[in-house]
């Protein structure tokens, strides 16, 4: 009877670090999105207050780092778009 009490102490451990493992290894998505069109150059996007931004135009990269300022470079004559995505800051 202990041994079977161990044995699902032991399963209920596995579960909930297996559930915490893969929840964190979900990339959030951006709570907001910015669509921008751009004239030839570069086009500055700043955060004001309470949030972060990041180029999410071809889907969320997990190794882009978020920044207060993103800067947009077109030099095709006028770009379409572009969007990036943001994050509310903690």
């Amino acid at each position: 009877m202990a041994t079977s009490r161990i044995v699902q102490f032991v399963a209920v451990v596995a579960l909930v670090f297996l559930g915490w493992a893969v929840g964190r290894a979900q990339t959030s998505a951006p709570a907001f999105e910015l669509l921008v069109e751009a004239p030839t150059g570069e086009t500055t996007i700043t955060c004001v207050k309470g949030c972060e931004l990041v180029w999410v135009e071809r889907g969320v990269n997990v190794k882009a780092k978020p920044t207060l300022t993103f800067s947009y470079q077109c030099n095709v004559g006028r770009c379409l778009s572009g969007r990036v995505g943001g994050w509310l800051s903690k």
